[in-house]
């Protein structure tokens, strides 16, 4: 356990945005976190990677950073194998030491920013895979118990972008660590059509688990920026769920909207599309404002507050409230 006084977090979260944290403890062993529960008060902020995260404002008390590492097998049979990963470990080193063990189920995560212990906490998702599909378990230190717990899939409550981290352990849970069951003769997914027209793009003859995450990982860095290079968090709102007669009520409205089925009756519609449509895409505010080729992605073109980038995304959630009469949720983690 390593502990610092008046920390500046700017390089600690990917929107790059400037907050004071009164003490950062890094957790490196799962006996580190046990050692600072039972001598320590509970932190203010758990952070992982700060890839789902806007901080608007200096941190009193405890930030505890999670940089449990390590991957490993703890079970290999001839179809699949169950690795334990370190909360610590970043999501896409992750899935490209998956990649590069034949081990599938993963690829279509390629390039997700972020730590492997904040990935179930809003079950992570992108080109039509949800992180539930390979999730086998995770272990998390319950505060008020004062035990460390294992939760299956059907115990971590995941919804779309949603767990039961995100709500009732809200800040009464820390994840150690994290079990996925990979295949090693896996089903290769490219049913997300931008996924099939990327790879005739690339020319891929053989179509592999590595083929797809190229593919993926070429139209992410086409779509959303670095945030080594510009600040931001991925896709900053939701796409919002709502009713199949809702949805063609708009379509009647603005025959261009895209959505996609949801489950009986319901449809997703593509929040940026929304956005774009309300004239927010592209549109700079000085030093933030929204991404010139992705309008779910709010940016920190250097030195933002992130009072600033919250007030924008009210401002968002008003209009489209008013122009569609839809009501944007954010995906980011608010502090």
């Amino acid at each position: 356990m390593i502990i610092e006084d008046q920390v500046d977090l700017t390089p600690f979260n990917t929107f790059g945005l400037s907050a004071i944290a009164e003490r950062l403890v890094r957790i490196r062993t799962q006996e580190d976190l046990l050692a600072y529960f039972q001598d320590f008060k509970t932190p203010s902020l758990v952070l992982g990677g700060g890839s789902n995260l806007l901080l608007t404002k200096d941190i009193s008390g405890d930030v505890l950073r999670l940089e449990i590492p390590g991957i490993d097998i703890i079970d290999d049979s001839e179809d699949s194998v169950l690795l334990e990963v370190g909360a610590g470990v970043v999501w896409h080193e992750f899935v490209l030491h998956c990649i590069a063990q034949g081990w599938g189920g993963v690829e279509n995560l390629s390039l997700i920013p972020g730590s492997v212990g904040a990935a179930p906490m809003q079950n992570i998702g992108a080109y039509g895979v949800d992180l539930s599909s390979v999730f086998d378990s995770l272990t998390a230190y319950l505060i008020a118990d004062e035990v460390f717990e294992d939760f299956n899939n059907e115990a971590c409550r995941f919804g779309y972008r949603e767990s039961i981290f995100k709500k009732e352990l809200r800040d009464k849970a820390v994840i150690s660590s994290v079990r996925f069951r990979l295949q090693k003769h896996p089903t290769l997914n490219t049913s997300y059509g931008a996924i099939e027209a990327q790879l005739d793009s690339m020319g891929f003859a053989d179509l592999s688990i590595k083929a797809i995450s190229d593919a993926v990982i070429a139209i992410r860095r086409s779509k959303l920026p670095d945030p080594e290079e510009i600040g931001n968090s991925g896709s900053f709102f939701k796409n919002p769920v709502i009713d199949q007669l809702e949805f063609e009520r708009l379509q009647r409205e603005f025959p261009g909207i895209v959505g996609y089925p949801a489950g009986s009756r319901l449809v997703k519609v593509a929040a940026g599309w929304l956005i774009e449509k309300a004239g927010y895409k592209g549109k700079s505010f000085g030093n933030y404002g929204v991404h010139a080729n992705q309008a779910l992605v709010l940016v920190n073109h250097g030195g933002a507050k992130g009072s600033d980038v919250f007030n924008l995304s009210e401002e968002i959630i008003h209009t489209i409230d008013e122009l569609f009469e839809i009501r944007l949720e954010r995906e980011v983690n608010v502090i």
